[in-house]
């Protein structure tokens, strides 16, 4: 049994994960402003702290993800197994955080479309 592989998929694994949670959720977050100033109608303050709620719930669902999809259940016996588990492991990471940049665009699209209809008609 070699565990070194092991140790080097998981230190592989969580560091590449956690920073691409992490790129992805500064990208959503710093663009998602606009779309909270516009559901809030300006208001900087509400917009905001919403905005930061949004990127602190973001970070703990797919961080919480990374670390349960962690597991390998067998023993790598060498670079090529390694190679092909981390490509595995990482690559449906990197799905389901697409599938989540997508449901956090449903979110903002549908919160701007709310807004936009209890809007007075003459503002």
């Amino acid at each position: 049994m070699n565990t070194n592989f092991m140790v080097m998929a998981y230190s592989i694994y969580l560091p590449v994960t956690i920073l691409l949670t992490i790129y992805v959720a500064n990208v959503l977050f710093r663009n998602g402003r606009v779309f909270m100033l516009d559901i809030f109608k300006g208001r900087n303050e509400i917009a905001d702290a919403t905005n930061h709620l949004f990127k602190v719930g973001f970070y703990l669902l797919n961080i919480g993800f990374a670390l349960v999809l962690m597991y390998i259940a067998y023993e790598i016996e060498g670079t090529r197994e390694l190679l092909e588990t981390l490509s595995h492991k990482i690559g449906w990471f990197s799905i389901y955080l697409g599938v989540m940049l997508f449901i956090n665009l449903y979110l903002f699209f549908r919160g701007k479309r709310k807004s936009a209809e209890h809007r007075p008609v003459n503002a």
